[in-house]
């Protein structure tokens, strides 16, 4: 259940399901917790879901820099250790999530992580070319969607990531905004990047189960990255899903939810 005594009234939560265990989807970058929709309906058949609207994200608010360990503390307020929660992470969803159960072990019972290892990723200019792509764009003089789309197409040549981008994209009373924090992301990008590990020296392995999905195309789960992996998740497994890049869950949604629910379903 949520934890109704101290909720973080900035963050956008939905819920789904009404019975079982509880499980809850923390998205990536540019993300929203509606991305998860089509995982959550099928998991909340025999589970209550909770979507979650990363700080800077979707309908959470904004604040004036991005943390890890923040991050990880402001969601951790939405669970109660008496009903410990199944929790599901990707990209900077799934490292939030590991710094969450790292930092509030009572709180999780279980760990899925989706396409992200805790490691520092020094390539980040793919993801500060979308940002610097979406701040160019004139939201005062811009009329329709399509617009924005054909806007975009020359830094973000994918039709499929300007898809996922341009549903960050909100008009409200005639007026565009984006629903990401972009300035505070864009100059922050290297933290997002990066794994706290001088915040977690203190802390103690998490000693419950941790699943590990990866997509086959992707290289955010390498082999040089599982001593990192076993060194704060000893109790991991790791599933490699094929045809698929970072977007594992988008990409085969259908191999992504049996392989969860079967996860999830262990005792």
């Amino acid at each position: 259940m949520l934890n109704e005594t101290d909720p973080d009234p900035g963050l956008h939560v939905t819920t789904l399901g009404e019975r079982g265990p509880l499980v809850a989807f923390c998205h990536g970058l540019f993300g929203q917790g509606k991305n998860w929709t089509t995982v959550a309906k099928a998991v909340a058949e025999d589970h209550r879901v909770l979507l979650v609207d990363m700080p800077h994200h979707g309908r959470s608010e904004w604040v004036d820099h991005f943390d890890y360990v923040d991050v990880a503390d402001r969601v951790a307020r939405l669970f109660d250790a008496e009903d410990p929660v199944a929790l599901v992470g990707h990209s900077m969803g799934g490292k939030a999530a590991m710094v969450l159960a790292l930092r509030h072990p009572e709180l999780v019972e279980r760990l899925c992580v989706v396409d992200v290892s805790p490691v520092d990723y020094e390539e980040r200019g793919e993801f500060a070319g979308y940002i610097d792509a979406m701040l160019a764009l004139d939201l005062a003089t811009l009329e329709h969607r399509r617009d924005a789309d054909a806007a975009l197409a020359d830094a973000v040549p994918s039709r499929t990531v300007r898809s996922f981008l341009l549903q960050n994209l909100h008009q409200h009373a005639g007026r565009w905004t984006w629903r990401p924090n972009l300035a505070v992301l864009g100059r922050d990008l290297e933290v997002l990047g990066g794994w706290p590990a001088d915040a977690l020296a203190d802390r103690p392995p998490y000693q419950r189960p941790t699943l590990w999905l990866a997509g086959q195309r992707s290289g955010y789960v390498r082999d040089e990255y599982a001593a990192a992996m076993d060194r704060w998740f000893p109790r991991n497994r790791r599933v490699v899903i094929k045809d698929a890049g970072h977007w594992v869950h988008s990409e085969q949604p259908a191999i992504f939810i049996e392989v969860l629910r079967r996860f999830l379903a262990q005792r």
